[in-house]
């Protein structure tokens, strides 16, 4: 692990006060004075590793597409190049991605890219109006970094609720000293899917925001209606874009007025995920952009060992993952290695990533992603011999085998972070709720227009730790953006981790990457109803 420059800090106190953060006092009690995105506190935007490698370029062009979802659907949305997931990126640790995006998004709306799991410099991290502008129609932006981690990340945007619709695609980076031994890599995209055939990400939130005392209720199947008709994009492609005013806040809110009740879902309950496992009904569950009749087909041998890259780019669906046939050893979670563990299943999280270990038996074997609490399924295939392929409803016994919660994981003793009594301490509470879809942190919702309201201050070069507390009825996957943070004292080593409703997890990590850096609910709604926040570095 790099070392990093430590200040000695004075603290004039210590702690956790009410619902907000109690941070290190000034002698004037005046505001502290916060790193800017661009200025010399921060990083370069080159990278902070030593040695040169490598420049890969990549062209992103942000644009609307009818994709082929299989069995005959279609969908109208927005997508990199004309694909869901898209084209993936791949580079070896300390090489460097110069990455341009072109906005060509129709109704004037605008776009970004955030680089999910990435310990870059602050002003590429596409997080508008925190960290850049946002990119307008028709005009590009150019992302330049250095990846110098290795892992399982993705790519999406950070404006508005477009991460629902098809615009991610995985961003891999490989470690030149690959510990692992295995004779085939494959990477898995799991998402949940409305947009363009029953209705648009906009139109759902806009729906969701109404709360539940004005809310249509619909407690029918996962599947889509029957007057849904497929590759209708209620609207069109103009009337719900998205179209922000340059902030990151929608400039024509949709009213939600005769929004489908079809979009909201109750009665979903899990008791991996604590009770209610989510608000949205998706149509379709995707792996690799494939519904499960017509699913993606992984060809391999008998005795071959893959490693499987699982990436959850979904809005508002946890998924346990499951091979029919086979146990999985889980070696990394979002991108950083943890010591092994033999599980049947595991449970993935909105922005969560992880890598597992799987030897191939002879046969055809569905590889399943159960829509948690939503009774509903995402399949692949993975084929190594004859044999007819599984049914779309398959549900492999190994679904409720042994499964492994991320607070079970410990780190690899070569990334856990090294004991030390934390400098600085906030509480993060978790509050709102559905009846009146306010979502929020410590009681405020975030507000893109005025950021720097109530940031949660660090230091360079302190140890930090952030309790989680959730007051909610709700889980969320919470992600902290520029870093990574370890669970507890020895567990794994994550961004995005899962908080259970009326639970607490306490997180610790190093202030190394000066900036101002978003913190919130990877719940894509829930997100953009307000909780979020930002970790601002004191200058």
């Amino acid at each position: 692990m790099d070392n990093i420059n430590r200040r000695s800090l004075l603290l004039a106190g210590l702690g956790i006060a009410g619902t907000g953060a109690l941070v290190a006092c000034s002698g004037s009690g005046s505001s502290p004075t916060l790193v800017s995105p661009s200025g010399s506190a921060a990083p370069a935007a080159d990278g902070k590793g030593a040695g040169a490698g490598a420049t890969h370029h990549a062209t992103l062009v942000a644009a609307p597409t009818v994709l082929d979802l299989g069995a005959g659907i279609t969908a109208r949305t927005w997508a990199f190049s004309g694909r869901t997931p898209g084209k993936e990126l791949r580079l070896s640790a300390g090489e460097e991605l110069v990455a341009t995006l072109l906005n060509r998004l129709p109704g004037g709306a605008t776009t970004s890219v955030h680089w999910h799991g990435i310990a870059l410099s602050n002003n590429m991290d596409g997080v508008p109006p925190i960290t850049q502008a946002a990119v307008r129609a028709g005009e590009n932006f150019t992302y330049r970094f250095r990846a110098d981690t290795p892992g399982t990340h993705f790519f999406h945007p950070h404006v508005g609720v477009q991460i629902d619709r098809g615009l991610y695609a995985p961003l891999i980076v490989e470690d030149p000293r690959e510990p692992l031994s295995y004779d085939e890599e494959w990477v898995v995209v799991l998402d949940d899917w409305l947009d363009g055939v029953t209705g648009t990400p906009d139109e759902v939130f806009a729906n969701l925001r109404q709360g539940m005392g004005d809310m249509p209720m619909d407690t029918g199947s996962s599947g889509p209606s029957s007057s849904t008709s497929h590759g209708n994009n209620k609207g069109g492609m103009g009337d719900m874009g998205g179209g922000m005013d340059g902030t990151g806040v929608s400039s024509a809110e949709p009213s939600g007025a005769g929004v489908p009740a079809e979009f909201l879902l109750t009665g979903a309950d899990s008791a991996l995920l604590g009770g209610d496992a989510g608000d949205v009904q998706y149509p379709y569950h995707l792996v690799n952009g494939r519904v499960p009749a017509d699913p993606q087909v992984f060809r391999s041998k008998p005795g071959k060992r893959v490693r499987l890259r699982l990436i959850n780019a979904g809005g508002d669906t946890a998924y346990r993952v499951a091979l029919g046939g086979h146990g999985l050893t889980i070696t990394h979670t979002d991108g950083f290695p943890v010591r092994h563990q033999q599980v049947d299943a595991l449970l993935v999280g909105m922005g969560e990533r992880y890598d597992v270990l799987v030897t191939l038996d002879d046969g055809v074997f569905p590889l399943v992603a159960s829509a948690e609490g939503k009774n509903a399924t995402g399949m692949a295939v993975i084929r190594t011999g004859p044999g007819r392929r599984p049914q779309p409803d398959v549900r492999p016994k190994e679904l409720d085998g042994k499964i492994m919660a991320a607070s079970q994981l410990r780190a690899a003793d070569d990334v856990r972070l090294p004991v030390r009594k934390p400098d600085r301490v906030h509480r993060v509470e978790l509050t709102g709720g559905m009846m009146q879809y306010n979502w929020s942190i410590n009681g405020r919702q975030f507000d893109m227009k005025n950021p720097m309201a109530h940031p949660i201050v660090v230091e360079e070069g302190q140890r930090v730790r952030l309790d989680f507390v959730n007051s909610t009825a709700m889980w969320h996957p919470m992600h902290l953006h520029g870093h990574t943070y370890q669970l507890g004292s020895g567990g794994p080593r994550k961004d995005t981790t899962i908080v259970l409703p009326k639970r607490s997890a306490s997180v610790f990590f190093d202030a190394d990457n000066p900036g101002r850096w978003l913190l919130h609910c990877h719940n894509a709604y829930h997100g953009q109803a307000g909780m979020m926040t930002l970790v601002a570095y004191q200058s």
